[in-house]
């Protein structure tokens, strides 16, 4: 904050060094004992040479925080006060989101200029315009060589030469993200090449990438010892990036989401080496039993998501829990395929006893894993039946009864009634949000009913919501969001319209099978839709706070 604009020692008038201009300071009224209309014998000779500009004694840093306290709005106001909150403002300010259009390069040096301490940057370009191209992100590259987070979205107009440039100026990368973008394998493996710090990588839509088995491999490149997280949406050869996931040595969370080929060989290579994989996210994918399998052999996994792969079965559910014993979250979306069911949860009921968070999608439990998943795990804190036609008030009664460290449950689309909803008016002692979605049977007087009965309960009930296709849901945490690696939020963050006026705004800069289904199908499936519903403990938690536990 402020580089270069104070010597850091402190609140000293007589030691700072901070730029001042007396003809732009502030002027404060001179008051007078008339103006204060105070009976007093003191004389106006107390107030002669007791004027002082305070102000210009605040030390940049004091200032810096200050402005990081204020809204955007604020913040551009404070930065038209004088030359030296301009400057303060401006090397103080780190994150920006720019409207990436190609009427922003002028603007460019301008821009960088003020804002010369840029360390996370977001540059997107919608569907319609023209983007920024090389020479652009060349430039951004020179003029912000101190960036550690960048996401790229829409800017079709960088190649594989713009991406070298920015691997080659800024190589102290830390997190990348692109999407919709059309360079290509070799612009991704400069900046693996280059950027030796990089530790999570999140990559959607990359269309520069060659398809089928022609496509260059990438990585696996200097940035493969830092690698701790990599996600892959939506490519056409996702497996390409094949060289990179088995060579991250330390690769911690690997989410691939809706990309086509068999992934079940690739994972097999990355599970037989020694790994440190805690997380995998698996959508839409064409993976089965031998995947899962594999998965299984990775000892550390804590957080598994498996959305709408109808090839995988009870077999692989029943691997995975047997031999990765720290399994704390696990999300299934069956597809309404009934090959998982009362087999594999009862295989997780019986070895994941460090569960604490339970996602099922259209899956068809029986009471008979319900209550083993109630009676043996006993951590587990938030779990979500969605799309069940095999629950009811029997085992939503159970699950009110067992599971005393429930603290947030989401019921949509089961055959529940009043009766079931009831049961938690004595039971789940722990629980503090209830959700209950497109349930016919329940109604809104059982929802005030409980909510009088347990006051510091909140009870979300849309008794009348109903859909014609009642559970299209993905359990994913990808759904709607554009990537896996996202910006923190841009607090007073610097957006520039279209038009390249600079403008202080906030920016938000960045989851039981009937077998018959054959591998063909599956790969044409993984794109059929097109609106993916959030995970129902995403908007459940919103109501709490945010925590690293909450979905």
């Amino acid at each position: 904050m402020g580089q270069g604009a104070s010597t850091g020692q402190g609140y000293s008038p007589a030691g700072s060094t901070h730029l001042r201009n007396p003809s732009l300071a502030l002027h404060h009224h001179r008051y007078t004992v008339n103006d204060l209309n105070l009976n007093s014998q003191i004389t106006e000779d107390v107030f002669v040479n007791q004027q002082h500009e305070y102000i210009s004694e605040i030390p940049d840093e004091c200032l810096a925080l200050i402005f990081q306290s204020l809204s955007s709005g604020d913040r551009k106001q404070c930065s038209l006060v004088c030359r030296r909150w301009l400057v303060v403002e401006g090397q103080s300010r780190h994150r920006m989101a720019l409207n990436a259009t190609s009427e922003v390069n002028v603007h460019l040096p301008a821009i960088f200029t003020r804002f010369d301490s840029i360390t996370k940057l977001a540059l997107r370009c919608d569907r319609k315009s023209v983007s920024i191209n090389d020479d652009a992100l060349t430039l951004i590259s020179m003029r912000c060589q101190n960036l550690t987070r960048l996401k790229l979205r829409g800017c079709r107009e960088i190649s594989d030469q713009g991406m070298y440039a920015l691997a080659q100026n800024c190589k102290s990368l830390r997190k990348f993200s692109c999407g919709s973008c059309l360079f290509g394998a070799k612009g991704m493996n400069a900046l693996l090449n280059n950027c030796s710090s990089l530790e999570e990588l999140s990559v959607k839509r990359l269309r520069g990438i060659n398809d089928g088995f022609a496509a260059e491999p990438i990585g696996p490149g200097a940035a493969a010892s830092s690698l701790k997280s990599i996600t892959l949406k939506e490519l056409y050869s996702g497996q390409c990036f094949g060289p990179l996931i088995i060579g991250s040595k330390n690769l911690k969370t690997l989410k691939i989401l809706r990309c086509l080929g068999d992934w079940d060989r690739l994972l097999e290579t990355v599970a037989g080496r020694k790994n440190c994989l805690t997380e995998i996210h698996l959508e839409r994918l064409q993976v089965s039993d031998i995947g899962l399998m594999a998965i299984s052999k990775c000892p550390d996994l804590e957080i598994l998501h498996l959305v709408k792969a109808p090839d995988c079965s009870n077999e692989g559910i029943c691997a995975v829990a047997e031999n990765c014993k720290l399994l704390r979250k696990l999300h299934i979306d069956g597809w309404r395929t009934n090959r998982i069911g009362d087999e594999g949860l009862i295989a997780i009921a019986k070895n994941s006893v460090n569960l604490v968070e339970l996602v099922l999608i259209g899956v068809n439990p029986s009471s008979v894993s319900l209550m083993a998943i109630a009676t043996n795990c006993q951590k587990l804190e938030r779990l979500a039946l969605c799309g069940s036609e095999t629950i009811g008030d029997p085992e939503i009664s159970c699950i009110a009864a067992k599971c005393m460290a429930l603290k947030k449950l989401c019921i949509k689309g089961c055959r529940v009634t009043d009766s079931g909803i009831e049961a938690f008016a004595s039971g789940c002692p722990n629980l503090v949000k209830i959700k209950v979605k497109k349930c016919r049977g329940v109604t809104g007087e059982v929802a005030d009913w409980l909510r009088a009965r347990r006051v510091s309960l909140a009870v979300n009930l849309d008794a009348d919501e109903i859909e014609p296709e009642a559970m299209d849901v993905s359990a994913s945490d990808e759904g709607p969001q554009d990537d896996g690696v996202e910006f923190p939020p841009i607090v007073s963050g610097t957006v520039i319209s279209r038009g390249g006026n600079v403008s202080a705004a906030d920016a938000t800069a960045p989851s039981t099978s009937n077998g018959g289904r054959s591998s063909n199908k599956s790969i044409f499936s993984l794109f059929a839709g097109k609106t993916f519903v959030a995970c129902a403990f995403r908007r459940l938690s919103n109501g709490n706070g945010s925590s690293n536990d909450s979905l």
